[in-house]
């Protein structure tokens, strides 16, 4: 199974997201917001 990944502004690149939950947007897009597994800041990614 392949984890989701999201770009982390603090590290600067890509990573895998720790924790990952499935949300839904105002305009009912679904996205996935997490933490950064190296710095623990929250990423987030829009899709899937």
């Amino acid at each position: 199974m392949e984890m989701p990944q999201a770009y982390c502004v603090r590290c600067k690149k890509k990573v895998e997201i720790k924790s990952p939950q499935k949300v839904k947007l105002k305009n009912g897009k679904p996205a996935t917001k997490g933490t950064c597994p190296n710095c623990s800041t929250k990423v987030f990614r829009i899709g899937e």
